[in-house]
């Protein structure tokens, strides 16, 4: 019917508007930040329309919010399939480190928004962060914990502390390549920096022979789950 393919045709229109936009509002976050972003630059970069950025969005802070939300649950959704694969718990870390380091090879300004302006700008929400960061440590506490209950993992080791470090280690080395204190230009670190990464991580966390006493090991401390109100 005619009317159902006008109103297709409009309709694919306002997502591809919609993605413009939004693609431009990641590089205007990652050249000025957030509280030096105006509608206007956003509007400017997409070559659209000051008044047509208000018409799919009511402001820079939900341009922000969609901007994470897009970017982080695709990255949450390949640690997951990472963490969660049927594999031994080196090529889960390997795979966690490589998902990071990818991220930031292919889309360099995506992550510095993730990273600078999601994750430490007052203006995002402290409920939104913790929200986040929780559900990534949960998902990597878990593939601690089934490692521990395989042998995989070290004799008196807390899974929760793992995943904090694992994550923490990811976070931190990307932000020294975000902030220029790396340099991702020279030849090979990103690559020597992955494999730096996991090689220490995976020196700390394997289980050795000697950890074969493992199950009789209760000298971890067992942390407590913080319930939310």
């Amino acid at each position: 019917m005619p009317g159902t393919k006008a109103s297709t045709a409009a309709e694919a229109r306002d997502q591809d508007r919609r993605k413009t936009i939004l693609r431009a509002a990641v590089e205007v976050f990652a050249r000025k930040g957030y509280h030096g972003c105006r509608i206007a630059d956003v509007a400017r970069e997409a070559g659209v329309a000051y008044g047509l950025v208000y018409h799919y969005f009511k402001n820079k802070e939900e341009l922000l919010q969609l901007v994470f939300e897009t970017g982080w649950g695709g990255f949450m959704s390949r640690i997951r399939d990472a963490a969660e694969a049927n594999a031994p718990l080196e090529q889960k870390i390997r795979r966690i480190a490589q998902v990071a380091f990818e991220a930031y090879r292919i889309d360099p300004r995506g992550v510095r928004v993730l990273v600078l302006e999601f994750a430490r700008s007052p203006s995002t929400g402290e409920a939104n962060r913790r929200t986040a960061f929780a559900e990534v440590l949960g998902v990597i506490t878990r593939m601690f914990e089934r490692a521990r209950a395989r042998g995989e993992l070290r004799a008196g080791l807390e899974p929760a502390l793992c995943a904090a470090m694992l994550f923490g280690s990811v976070e931190m080395s990307l932000t020294g390549f975000v902030m220029g204190l790396l340099d991702p230009r020279e030849s090979g670190l990103l690559a020597h920096a992955q494999e730096q990464l996991t090689s220490l991580f995976l020196d700390g966390a394997r289980a050795t022979p000697e950890d074969g006493r493992w199950k009789k090991d209760r000298s971890a401390p067992r942390l407590k789950t913080v319930k939310r109100s």
